[in-house]
């Protein structure tokens, strides 16, 4: 390793500052293309606008997950967090020391890099040294004289805490019984208002971003400087952020290319770039465009510069946790489809998020209209169990609300994107069928990453046996059982998956499923135990979650929360009983989320 990073300070000595750009990033925070550059009429955005017409706009670019930390998780590693395991929002998971992030590469390779202000990384031991400068004051000014910089500026703006009004706002640009809303949303006062708020704040953080582009270019760095701006994913209002549809997934991305480096761009200032980008293509990207070595573990691809590679067919997403509620969702998006497989299809896409139950009116809105039964079919799908399969044409279907999948004229498409997701996480080695309360019991020594990686995750076998526990088939019970009895914990636990999802159909494997209430795993007590439920055994299940409610694990523990709220939701136990394991239950965030929902009025 000191051999390598000496090679590559004499490389980069030779290298003159003015022979390599600076990178300016400007990012905002939970906003899809709602600007004007990108066709919304709706926008107020003029100097991204300006920006656009200096630069490339990319219509097809995307957070490959829909929440902060994820998505600036992938981009700090250069990998797919389904590899690493730091797909869980708001986790901290080792990575291999030897994956350096790319702000250690590029200060090797002599750049300044500044971060103002964000971090929100899920790798855990990260340190105070990885940047320059990180904090709301850091800025790029501050490096050595003739030094190229790397430099973020992170406007929260549009952040989802911003969409509801502040009190005594009473004037907004679009009038809210004026404002357009998407199919899925019902009419009401309060989602009216919040998004017209969401436009006057998105008009708000392109004023931010106009003085971030001033400051640039009287510092007389705009003609050495090569500024990406985008969103670190899908929009802030409900069923955005935290989806894995376009709508919280699709971002904005423009580019704007100096002259002096317009050689580098694949096309003209003002155009439209049709290639297919994600979040992992971007420190590959910009190690292109500053002469430095793309590291071997990256997994993105440069889509500018030298290294250039050929435009990808399709970019993979993924979402695991998400604040306190689990929901497990691997998809492939190219140009003209979109393939979700929804490993947990019994779980909502709408469950109880806390935070944006606390601060969107919106949100708390919209539940409010389901449980009224007010809403239609097409608004009420938010807040019921998901299909196993998704397939969505979004050029022609934009909200995603036609599922295509078991419509005969698509299955060919359907098969062909259901392969290509398994190939990309069987060569990624997704993490995605290990529980998170399993990582320090498998991973031992190692880390999660070098546990997936061996032969000890047996991951054909896992995605064959997920994918049958996840299509609700009682024809696969049969296998069900016999994996139940396996010496791998995860094979026990997905076969446990399978019944709960069969619910009343696993009845054959009730007997197995009670033996499981004592495995050495706990994650797999929770999910036979929730399995049980719906086959009648209410009290020893209920003991089973509360032993693992007390006992487990920060992320244990959050399992079987999660399941005890589910219990209740179905019946097989009454919210008393609910309120009554977790009265006095000392927890941490963000376990202590759903003790607090379940002992509340709502």
């Amino acid at each position: 390793m000191k051999l390598i990073t000496l090679c590559l300070f004499l490389f980069v000595s030779l290298l003159k500052a003015g022979d390599r750009p600076n990178i300016l990033w400007i990012t905002s925070e939970d906003n899809s293309p709602y600007l004007g550059c990108y066709g919304d009429k709706l926008a107020v955005t003029p100097h991204l606008d300006k920006l656009a017409s200096q630069g490339l706009r990319y219509r097809h670019a995307y957070s490959n997950a829909p929440v902060c930390s994820t998505a600036r998780t992938t981009l700090i590693t250069g990998m797919y967090a389904s590899t690493l395991g730091v797909h869980n929002h708001r986790s901290a998971v080792a990575i291999p020391p030897v994956f350096k992030l790319y702000p250690e590469h590029l200060r090797a390779a002599g750049y300044y890099c500044t971060n103002n202000s964000k971090t929100d990384y899920n790798v855990a031991d990260i340190g105070k040294k990885l940047w320059d400068e990180s904090s709301n004051k850091a800025h790029y000014k501050n490096r050595a004289e003739g030094q190229p910089f790397f430099a973020i500026f992170n406007f929260t703006t549009s952040h989802e805490s911003q969409v509801a009004p502040k009190p005594g706002k009473t004037s907004f640009r679009i009038a809210p019984e004026a404002m357009p809303l998407p199919p899925y949303h019902p009419d009401t006062p309060e989602i009216r208002r919040d998004w017209a708020n969401y436009y006057d704040q998105m008009t708000l953080m392109d004023t931010q971003v106009g003085q971030v582009l001033e400051e640039l270019e009287k510092a007389g760095l705009a003609d050495e400087t090569i500024v990406f701006y985008y969103g670190d994913h899908g929009g802030a209002l409900p069923r955005g952020k935290r989806n894995i549809h376009d709508s919280g997934t699709r971002v904005p991305l423009i580019v704007r290319i100096p002259q002096k480096w317009q050689h580098l761009a694949p096309a003209k200032p003002g155009e439209w770039v049709d290639d297919l980008v994600s979040f992992v293509d971007f420190p590959a990207t910009v190690f292109s465009l500053c002469q430095v070595p793309i590291p071997a573990h990256y997994q993105g691809q440069p889509f500018l510069g030298k290294k250039k590679a050929s435009p990808r067919d399709h970019v993979f997403l993924y979402r695991g946790r998400m604040d306190e509620r689990y929901d497990t969702i691997r998809a492939v998006r190219d140009a003209d489809f979109r393939y979700v497989r929804n490993y947990s299809p019994h779980r909502p896409w709408g469950q109880h998020y806390s935070y944006p139950f606390q601060v969107q009116p919106s949100m708390r809105s919209w539940y409010a209209e389901f449980a009224a039964g007010r809403c239609n079919d097409v608004q009420s799908v938010y807040w019921k169990a998901k299909p196993s399969e998704e397939l969505y044409q979004p050029m022609v279907d934009p909200f995603e609300l036609t599922n295509l999948a078991q419509q005969t004229m698509h299955q060919d498409r359907l098969v062909k994107m259901r392969q290509v997701l398994r190939e990309e996480m069987l060569s990624t080695r997704d993490t995605v069928f290990i529980p998170e309360g399993m990582y320090s019991q498998l991973a031992g020594d190692q880390t999660i990453y070098d546990y997936a990686q061996s032969d000890a995750y047996p991951l054909e076998r896992l995605m064959d046996l997920a994918g049958a526990a996840t299509m609700r088939n009682a024809a696969n019970l049969p296998a069900f059982m016999g994996a139940l009895g396996d010496p791998h914990p995860l094979i026990r636990y997905w076969a446990a998956t399978g019944c709960l999802i069969l619910q009343e159909k696993a009845a054959p494997a009730q007997k197995i499923l009670t033996s499981l209430l004592q495995d050495d795993f706990k994650d797999v007590r929770v999910v036979a135990a929730e399995a049980l439920a719906y086959l009648g055994e209410k009290d020893s299940s209920l003991a089973a979650v509360k032993g693992v409610i007390e006992t487990g694990s920060l992320y244990e523990s959050l399992a079987a929360l999660n399941a005890l709220d589910f219990m209740w939701k179905a019946g097989h136990v009454t919210r008393d009983e609910a309120r009554a394991m977790v009265k006095n239950l000392k927890t941490k965030e963000p376990n202590d989320r759903i003790p607090k929902y379940l002992l509340s009025e709502d």
